[in-house]
């Protein structure tokens, strides 16, 4: 999986320009707040529609402009393809593949990226929301029909919680509570299969990796913790929906009582441990950004897995606060499929990577 060029217009503070770029290693250099991390956003937008460091599309869109547009040029599947993105202030956003009209979801089906950035070390550090946003997203990227299935389990939770916020002015919601609940319990056995067979290859890929990353033969490890009744998450969807719905049922009440959904898989976790330590709580700072690098590389891996393809790796930041011997070991890493790398580096990072400088100065982009 190959993005050969970019073209962009009013994005971020980049110059309205074409980059044409490397199968292999692409170094992205400038000093800080050039515009070297917007770059990588507007690639990693080419997955799936929208930016990692905001929620709101127009603040993709540059100071002063009503537009914003990028087009990439991919090869994957065997073949060229198009993707355009098309944003303005005051219209709804167009995606297109090959020239059809897409939704965000279906942009992975056709390219795929890792992301590594800086705030990757909350996945590690924070709570069990972070830890929730990389499984899905990895998996959303992977199974099309996951994204779904969080689409709408998401579209039930809002109704429930409507329902158990409301009640009190209105009694009779609670009419269509357990209705809602079962939806839910048959939407989430489906989805703790997914997550659960995902997170069991993650963890033997990251395990591998890390140990090895360490230097020092660190055992990583990663569980999947969801809803205390479900003991085998990898039981059929039928035997895990039944175990939901005990659970549910002996929530019931006190859901009613707080006005609030108390159960469900919005609230599993991943246990991130070292050395059997839980990683959270007592890992230093080297160790967790360790860990974390550990798991996007074991993404990119089990995406080649269940693909064949690579998945286009963008580190952002990554070699700043490495040692030496850790940054060899991800440079060395990095040498199968494409990889955007940014960094503040002298000239000797060609010769260090073997791959094609892209400077950035002020928005503009130039090869170097």
């Amino acid at each position: 999986m190959i993005l050969s060029s970019l073209s962009l217009a009013g994005f971020r503070n980049l110059w309205d320009q074409s980059i044409d770029f490397s199968s292999g290693i692409n170094v992205i250099r400038g000093e800080n707040a050039q515009g070297k991390t917007n770059l990588l956003e507007a690639i990693f937008m080419l997955s799936c529609g929208r930016g990692f460091r905001t929620r709101f599309d127009r603040e993709l869109i540059r100071f002063g402009n009503d537009f914003s547009k990028l087009e990439g040029e991919i090869f994957s599947h065997g073949r060229q393809q198009t993707i355009d993105i098309k944003m303005g202030r005051c219209v709804r956003k167009q995606i297109s593949l090959n020239g059809v009209r897409k939704n965000s979801s279906e942009l992975s089906e056709a390219f795929r990226v890792v992301l590594f950035c800086p705030d990757d070390l909350n996945m590690i550090k924070e709570g069990a929301k972070e830890r929730r946003r990389f499984i899905d997203m990895a998996i959303s990227q992977l199974k099309p029909s996951y994204a779904e299935l969080m689409s709408e389990y998401t579209r039930l939770y809002e109704h429930k919680r409507r329902i158990l916020c409301d009640w009190r002015e209105k009694p009779s919601l609670l009419d269509a509570l357990e209705e809602y609940s079962d939806f839910m319990c048959r939407c989430s056995a489906k989805i703790i299969r997914y997550r659960a067979a995902y997170i069991k290859k993650l963890s033997m890929e990251a395990g591998s990796i890390h140990s090895r990353f360490s230097g020092n033969g660190e055992e990583l490890s990663v569980n999947y913790n969801t809803v205390s009744t479900v003991t085998d998450p990898f039981a059929p969807a039928v035997e895990i929906y039944q175990r939901l719905k005990e659970h549910q049922k002996s929530h019931r009440e006190a859901e009613i009582a707080s006005c609030s959904v108390l159960t469900g898989i919005h609230k599993d976790d991943l246990e991130i441990s070292i050395n059997g330590i839980t990683a959270r709580n007592y890992a230093s700072q080297g160790q967790m950004r360790t860990a974390a690098l550990s798991l996007k590389m074991a993404e990119r891996e089990v995406s080649f897995q269940d693909t064949g393809e690579n998945p286009v790796l963008l580190l952002d930041d990554v070699l700043s606060e490495l040692d030496p011997r850790r940054q060899e070991f991800v440079l060395n890493r990095i040498g199968e499929g494409q990889t955007f790398i940014t960094c503040c580096e002298d000239s000797r990072i060609k010769e260090r990577t073997g791959g094609q400088v892209i400077n950035v100065s002020e928005g503009k982009v130039s090869l170097g």
